[in-house]
């Protein structure tokens, strides 16, 4: 089949190398997200996508929205069979979903219908999932609610962060789309209703739901901050300034911390939670670099009784 590409971030860079060196199909052309500010100067940068795009020689297509009559112009000059999409970035308008003979095809990191979204990755890691996944689907007008081609299965490692999840399910979610055009282009791949039962939303992760509140349970806080790594990043306060919180773990065996406490020792920094305590093991205070929770504290001098979040 004739395929243009749509993703903007470099997790879509996977799946469109899986289909560039696809013997059944060509990649035409790429859709992704206007050029954006990046870097201590704020200069224009190209999407991933598009520079992995731009690398293989393939046409790029920028639009601010996808229903603008140019992009849609072109689009139906390019008469796509196939439009596959992982992590574009903008709602696709009815006229451009009419446009490629089998539609739009959706490659989205959860085992559909559960976490519909923007962040299903984080949502599934903060839910304490033991098991996620991957799926392809054909994109209708509703959030991730069109019917299924296939799925991929992947375990949640106890020490996941969302990065590390979604690097892992970009790579197996690669082969599943390109699967999935292989099935749509040769007629074997069906696509399945999802089932009304299991819906879970996924909306985007704000700054304040990385926030850590330290009377919740040790394995809650620490689902939180795997969660939000590496973006949008958890987070405290200390001495009324924002404190990241890169790395933690569990300590079953310390008890004795009221939420929030601190406990300093040679090497190591513990904090109370709604359970037992949580070992910091990395943190990044405001203006400084990530460094071990050790080190920061022995820099910060912290008192006997301290408290994080207060």
């Amino acid at each position: 089949m004739r395929l243009v590409f749509a993703g903007t971030p470099e997790v879509a860079v996977p799946a469109l190398d899986a289909l560039i060196g696809s013997e059944r199909h060509e990649v035409v052309a790429v859709v992704t997200r206007p050029d954006a500010p990046a870097g201590r100067g704020r200069r224009l940068v190209a999407s991933p996508v598009a520079q992995r795009a731009e690398e293989a020689g393939i046409e790029v297509l920028k639009p601010a929205k996808p229903r603008d009559e140019e992009f849609l112009a072109r689009l139906r000059e390019i008469g796509p069979d196939c439009c596959p999409v992982v992590a574009y970035g903008a709602l696709l308008p009815r006229v451009a979903l009419d446009i490629p003979v089998h539609g739009w095809v959706n490659l989205h990191f959860s085992l559909l219908p559960a976490w519909r979204g923007a962040a299903p990755v984080q949502h599934s890691i903060m839910a304490g999932d033991e098991i996620t996944g991957a799926s392809t689907f054909f994109i209708e007008e509703g959030l991730d609610s069109g019917p299924v081609y296939g799925t991929v299965t992947e375990m949640v490692r106890p020490s996941d962060t969302s990065g590390d999840l979604l690097t892992r399910l970009a790579f197996a979610g690669s082969g599943l789309l390109a699967a999935t055009m292989d099935g749509i282009e040769d007629g074997t791949l069906k696509a399945v209703p999802q089932p009304a039962d299991g819906i879970t939303l996924a909306p985007k992760i704000t700054v304040e739901d990385a926030h850590v509140d330290w009377s919740v349970p040790a394995l809650r806080a620490d689902r939180i901050v795997r969660g939000c790594t590496p973006a949008p990043g958890a987070w405290t306060v200390f001495r009324g300034e924002r404190l990241k919180l890169i790395h933690v773990t569990p300590v079953p065996d310390r008890t004795d911390l009221a939420p929030g406490v601190l406990s300093v020792g040679k090497n190591n920094v513990y904090v109370g939670t709604g359970s037992y305590a949580v070992e910091l093991l990395w943190v990044q205070a405001q203006g400084k670099k990530p460094m071990r929770a050790a080190d920061w504290a022995r820099g910060v001098r912290i008192a006997d009784g301290e408290v994080l979040g207060a």
